[in-house]
């Protein structure tokens, strides 16, 4: 009511300058200019807390880099929220480039705009968007681990705070179960993956227990961005009978470079997830990132129409993950795949 005062208030002011102007042509420069700065006064006073109109959402995701699994994901979040709240959604979609720098740049864009909540697409854009605000709703999607990614030191399933959202963990036993059926005969496993995405250290931190439970030597090889992902892969091959690379932003935006590498040296890579198997793997135990994202629009949905509170609400993870095989680069290798196994694709 305040601001509606002010704001009519301003509107008066412009109205009695613009009738003194036309009293006489030797005011007409002053009343014009006074006209100009009441009315830059009326749009400072114009309310700027939220962008969106009652009745309606306005939505901002941020994604840290282009890629299939994270397309996905984006896609399968707006499918959701247009099919729960139709045409009272509005979004905004931005993609940093692969650059964290890039993402707080772009939540704080959304803060400016007024968002009603923030999807964060992987886990620098979680961690960009946690840093901004811990008022406004914000649903993580494609992170791995939220205690890692938050520095939570007892974790218990639910944030706590205005940050939720769901995890592409894929169950790393299981993977781990999937070398050992494909390759019983391999000693040396190379873990490959970009030290700078602690998520990718976390699973690798994992499944190294679990590879080594299974008789395997582990070594690692890690790049830290997209400059040296071929000297380092290529050290992976030279050292390893088998290569596993987890859910790993910059190796999914590398996959042609890796497959230039791997297949030509004949060493067969398993992947965390589709996409990077469809590019330079042979194998993978996926989760659908598309359902994932819409399992995080659902989230939002409730949150922005039902008034659920984000920060009572556990992260969840996929319901389901599948078997799946790359068929062209499993013939290149010679590789056999058992039954059970879904060619990507297919």
């Amino acid at each position: 009511m305040n601001t509606l005062k002010k704001l009519l208030a301003v509107l008066m002011a412009v109205a009695l300058l613009c009738a003194c102007t036309a009293c006489g042509s030797g005011n007409a420069s002053a009343g014009s200019s006074a006209a100009e700065t009441a009315a830059s006064a009326a749009s400072e006073a114009a309310p700027a807390e939220n962008a969106s109109a009652e009745g309606s959402y306005l939505v901002g995701v941020v994604q840290l880099v282009q890629h299939e699994a994270l397309d996905a994901a984006t896609q399968g979040f707006q499918d959701a929220l247009k099919d729960k709240l139709g045409d009272s959604v509005t979004f905004d979609v931005q993609n940093a480039s692969g650059d964290s720098a890039n993402c707080a740049t772009i939540v704080n864009g959304f803060l400016s705009s007024g968002v009603n909540l923030i999807m964060a697409n992987a886990t620098p854009a979680l961690q960009a968007a946690s840093a901004a605000t811990a008022e406004i709703p914000i649903l993580g999607t494609s992170v791995t681990d939220y205690a890692t990614a938050l520095e939570i030191s007892d974790w218990n399933g639910t944030v706590g705070t205005n940050v939720s959202g769901t995890s592409d963990l894929a169950p790393l036993d299981q993977q781990a179960a999937m070398i050992k059926e494909l390759f019983p005969d391999a000693k040396k496993v190379g873990l490959l993956y970009c030290s700078a995405e602690p998520n990718s250290v976390y699973q690798c931190d994992v499944i190294e227990g679990y590879l080594t439970d299974e008789g395997y030597e582990v070594s690692r090889f890690t790049f830290t961005d997209t400059n040296d992902v071929t000297s380092v892969t290529q050290t992976a091959c030279d050292n390893s009978e088998v290569i596993y690379i987890p859910t790993d932003n910059t190796a999914a935006n590398n996959t042609e470079a890796i497959a230039n590498v791997v297949l030509p040296a004949g060493v067969p890579v398993v992947a965390g997830e589709e996409g990077i198997c469809a590019g330079c793997g042979v194998a993978t135990l996926s989760i659908s990132y598309y359902d994932l994202g819409y399992a995080t629009g659902e989230m939002a949905a409730q949150i922005l129409a039902e008034g659920a509170d984000v920060s009572m609400m556990p992260v969840q993870f996929a319901a389901a993950v599948t078997k799946k095989y790359n068929a062209s680069n499993a013939q290149t290798l010679n590789v056999t795949i058992p039954e059970g196994y879904e060619a990507i694709g297919g």
